[in-house]
């Protein structure tokens, strides 16, 4: 089979086999997990496989072609492995999963036979279950240009270009009020346009929320008082000491993309695509039809 050494085949043809399940999780943080169903802890690749993390998985669905590969990994929530608070503030999202089986008694004899990441992470009774997805997950992923008159390019992104390092686009500190992880307010925060961050982003520094971010849904400025609410609560606990960093937002506009970030050279979209009612229209024999430039 494929990915299989000689080494490995050879101990499984004797019929007596010392194989248990590895799995190594790195989250993209750079933190690393290591878990084994063997009855003792595992070393390899710089990695303990530790065996008392309860954690199992269901087998393991692989096929040819382009198709998903899909398994299930479930286990018991552990303060010495994954924490039901990690999970919560999803810093195990996107977490890259490597799954092998192992000769225990010579783990250099090893088959890796599975490498993806995390999908659906979810609890229930004191557990996790985490659905692992294949690398071939990212062919399901819907590909080339789309024609919208908004700009399809991320801000910031390779297709932007746009440097959101520049001054001006960009404030770092600690708030002065924090409302339920959700709702941040500034005191002397001006030199910003009401409105400047809204759809831009809002990144925990440091702390315990520390890589932990959201998107800012309303930036209202009343000449005194900055306020900033996201769209959902930060998943884990903010303090008044903790820095934040806010990022301006962009509307997609063609107008915005001209007038605020001066980087319509990059711009994206197709503002001069017809509307649907330009579609429907008619030929008819009384008015004008001149023909004229829709802008």
């Amino acid at each position: 089979m494929s990915g299989q050494s000689d080494a490995f085949l050879a101990h499984t043809a004797t019929g007596l086999t010392t194989l248990c399940r590895a799995w190594a999780i790195v989250r993209v943080d750079g933190t690393t997990f290591g878990f084994t169903d063997h009855d003792r802890a595992l070393s390899f690749d710089g990695i303990t496989f530790s065996a008392e993390t309860g954690l199992s998985a269901s087998a393991l669905a692989q096929s040819t072609g382009l198709s998903v590969d899909n398994t299930e990994a479930l286990g018991a929530l552990s303060d010495a492995a994954i924490r039901e608070d990690e999970i919560e503030a999803g810093r195990f999202d996107g977490a890259e999963v490597r799954a092998w089986l192992v000769n225990w008694a010579d783990p250099d004899v090893r088959w890796l036979q599975f490498r993806g990441t995390i999908g659906e992470l979810r609890r229930a009774g004191g557990a996790f279950h985490a659905e692992l997805r294949g690398l071939t997950e990212a062919l399901n992923r819907p590909l080339g240009r789309i024609y919208q008159k908004p700009c399809t390019a991320v801000l910031g992104d390779g297709n932007c270009r746009f440097d959101l390092t520049q001054p001006g686009y960009r404030f770092e500190g600690p708030a002065d009020r924090i409302t339920d992880g959700r709702v941040f307010e500034w005191d002397d925060l001006a030199g910003f346009e009401p409105a400047w961050f809204q759809r831009g982003r809002l990144d925990v520094m440091d702390g315990a929320a520390a890589g932990l971010w959201g998107m800012i849904k309303h930036d209202v400025f009343d000449g005194t008082v900055r306020r900033i609410e996201l769209w959902e609560p930060v998943r884990g606990p903010v303090g008044l000491s903790d820095s934040l960093r806010l990022t301006t937002g962009c509307d997609k506009r063609f107008e915005t993309c001209r007038l605020k970030f001066n980087n319509l050279v990059n711009f994206q979209g197709f503002p001069d695509l017809p509307s649907d009612d330009w579609v429907m229209a008619y030929p008819k024999s009384s008015g004008p039809n001149s023909g004229g430039s829709l802008r």
